[in-house]
């Protein structure tokens, strides 16, 4: 099975080209999630954590722009790609300066489109990449800077103690991985004795509640074995 390469959000009201578009992209690997009108789309947005935007300017319930400024109040990088049947530069310009990236005038062909999606995605991993060499972690919709033992999520931040940025930094590390208890023991303790096993219990915890604020990540109990933190980024 391909691996699916990104997750898109797609507003766009009109069935058929709607249809026709997701359906193409999908047959492309790409993981899709559809919505009708801005309203829909905002609130999709604030479920779940996606790769790119693709707006539909004309929208019942809230328009591509107003939509953007919504999702730029929450996110200022993921990338904002504008459909749209106008192609004046006024227009353009209005949709620039909302927050968006890019404009794709209709009808527009799959492949025009799927070119410009891959354009964005490999700016976006070279952002990244440059987040990683300032020591840097992104999980989830997080800014985790062990460095400095501080964990971001919009404008709120957490002061981390020294051990809970090191058991963080190791799950990050593993991210949707299977980690045995006395592996995580032996890399954040050095020992696997029966308190340090409590205290990562304990530190678990902890971990769980700071990362509660993006419900996409879970650090889960394996039985018997020990923990994976399941994040969708």
């Amino acid at each position: 099975m391909e691996k699916l390469k990104a997750k898109i959000l797609y507003a766009e009201d009109d069935v058929y080209l709607s249809f026709v578009t997701k359906d193409n992209l999908e047959k492309n690997g790409y993981q899709i999630t559809l919505c009708r009108n801005g309203v829909e789309a905002l609130s999709a947005f604030g479920q779940s954590n996606f790769d790119l935007c693709i707006l539909d300017v004309m929208m019942p319930e809230m328009d591509g722009f107003t939509l953007t400024k919504k999702i730029r109040e929450k996110n200022q990088n993921i990338p904002i790609l504008f459909l749209s049947a106008k192609s004046l530069k006024e227009d353009r310009i209005a949709g620039l300066m909302t927050g968006g990236d890019d404009f794709l005038t209709k009808p527009f062909s799959i492949e025009e489109l799927i070119l410009k999606i891959e354009v964005f995605l490999r700016r976006s991993k070279i952002s990244d990449q440059y987040q990683l060499k300032r020591g840097q972690v992104k999980i989830g919709e997080f800014i985790f800077d062990p460095l400095n033992l501080i964990l971001t999520i919009k404008e709120d931040s957490q002061r981390l103690t020294s051990r809970e940025a090191e058991l963080l930094k190791y799950f990050a590390e593993n991210r949707n991985k299977v980690l045995k208890k006395e592996d995580i023991l032996h890399e954040v303790w050095d020992t696997d004795g029966y308190f340090n096993s409590r205290s990562l219990d304990v530190f678990v915890s902890r971990l769980r509640k700071y990362l509660a604020k993006d419900s996409t990540i879970r650090i889960n109990n394996i039985h018997g074995i020990g923990f994976i933190m399941v994040t969708g980024s």
